[in-house]
């Protein structure tokens, strides 16, 4: 089942970091300060990079939760763009098509 409007990596990442300093943070994913930022307001994604990054410094993540996030986040704006249906489509309806 699909979800309806997923968040953004970058959010669940804010959440994640609560009140911590964007500089120090970014530092010790070693990063540029406004690509962490860019990551943090939703304006950039999570690359694979960036993934194993934030995996190692935030407890009990790993690489794949954090790029499914971003594909989840990338899918469902791509059918919305594109105007689809966010429902799966079934071999039956395949077929028939």
């Amino acid at each position: 089942m699909q979800m309806h409007n997923p968040a953004h990596p970058g959010e669940v990442l804010r959440d994640y970091i609560g009140e911590a300093d964007v500089t120090s943070l970014a530092r010790r994913l070693k990063v540029a300060r406004t690509t962490l930022s860019r990551i943090l307001n939703g304006h950039a994604g999570i690359s694979a990079m960036m993934a194993i990054r934030l995996a190692a410094l935030i407890p009990n993540t790993s690489p794949e939760f954090w790029l499914r996030m971003q594909m989840n986040h990338d899918l469902w704006r791509a059918r919305r763009a594109m105007n689809l249906p966010a429902t799966r489509v079934t071999r039956s309806a395949q077929r028939a098509a």
